[in-house]
């Protein structure tokens, strides 16, 4: 699932063009929609950045640009309230809420082992942005 969700941000291409080795491609959009909604990939993101910290392989500098940039008049009233929740389909709430803490930490795996697949492949040390 991770490779499948990982293989469409990458490239660009529809849910419904995933190679086969992905599996169902229904199911890929989906357990990325439900990650999403659980907070499943920012909890990925705050630990791969911590790790990353924690190696000194993040500067926090920041610089801000003042620059006023004036929106579109037809930028102007936008919806507020935010999405209606997709239907359950007859699915718990709590159905899959054991697998999130596995889920995480797998996902961290696999990040770090990319980073240090990259780094090797490259022959330079990991860096962050």
């Amino acid at each position: 699932m991770i490779n499948g969700i990982l293989h469409r941000v990458r490239t660009g291409a529809q849910w419904r063009d995933l190679p086969e080795r992905f599996g169902p491609w229904k199911t890929v959009p989906e357990r990325h929609r439900r990650w999403s909604g659980e907070g499943i990939w920012q909890q990925l993101l705050q630990q791969v950045q911590a790790a990353a910290d924690a190696a000194g392989e993040i500067d926090w500098d920041m610089s801000v640009d003042s620059t006023i940039v004036r929106a579109h008049q037809h930028a102007a009233g936008a919806r507020t309230d935010p999405p209606p929740e997709p239907s359950a389909r007859g699915a718990d709430e709590g159905e899959h809420q054991d697998e999130t803490p596995w889920l995480v930490g797998r996902l961290v795996e696999v990040v770090l082992e990319v980073r240090a697949w990259a780094a090797h492949a490259s022959g330079s040390p990991a860096s962050s942005t």
